[in-house]
């Protein structure tokens, strides 16, 4: 396995230094990113959805719970994908591992949730089996999931969609998907730091460094020992 070649403080300092420039260059690019999202223009959500959660049947502007602004995050959980029936996608279970306490952003007016198309009577053992306290919703027999293009005839995939509601009106103003939801969780931040970062095959590394395939190390958290 190769490792970092060795240097001296002051040979490391200095490449550090460097580095910080580039990271500073990178942060004010997202910052610009940011500024141009805020900007995006949004669209009107007229159509009536039912949902149901752990009180019973909702409707969208139910998952605001009084809020202006709402993250909702399409959580895999359907025939088609991995764990099914008793268990939601790998992927989205590490994502939501990594949601931190919601006060933080109910302090900005803002409102998270999860969606899934699986019946609420399959999401709830799952939610408490992963600790879960975050806010869960089935969309199961509506069109919520296809509407918003996460149920397709290619099958089930996740997202993130962004929505603010001006009285009882509601305005789409975001989505993504993929690797940009990535960029949201504090594992692949975290690993990104480090000397080896995630040892996935598609990374620019040195030769020797450890990587495997892309995904295949991922386990929900309570299945890593096993």
């Amino acid at each position: 396995m190769n490792i970092p070649r060795v240097v001296s403080q002051t040979e490391w300092q200095t490449g550090l230094e460097g580095l910080h420039v580039k990271e500073k260059q990178a942060t004010r690019a997202r910052d610009a990113l940011a500024a141009e999202r805020r900007r995006l223009p949004m669209v009107e959500i007229d159509k009536k959805y039912a949902f149901e959660g752990a009180h019973g049947k909702v409707s969208l502007l139910d998952l605001f719970d009084g809020r202006r602004q709402l993250l909702l995050y399409h959580f895999m959980f359907a025939p088609d994908v991995g764990g099914w029936p008793a268990a939601g996608c790998v992927g989205c279970s590490m994502f939501v591992d990594q949601v931190g306490h919601l006060a933080h952003l109910h302090a900005r007016d803002t409102s998270f949730v999860l969606v899934s198309q699986a019946p609420f009577a399959q999401i709830e053992p799952y939610r408490k089996r992963m600790g879960w306290t975050i806010p869960w919703f089935s969309s199961a027999g509506s069109t919520f999931n296809v509407d918003f293009d996460v149920t397709t005839d290619k099958g089930e995939t996740f997202g993130l969609s962004v929505f603010l509601r001006d009285g009882d009106r509601i305005f789409r103003t975001y989505f993504t998907t993929e690797r940009g939801v990535e960029a949201l969780g504090s594992v692949w931040t975290f690993l990104d730091l480090t000397p080896f970062g995630r040892q996935e095959e598609w990374e620019d590394s040195p030769d020797g460094y450890p990587r495997s395939a892309p995904y295949v190390w991922w386990r929900r958290h309570d299945e890593y020992e096993a």
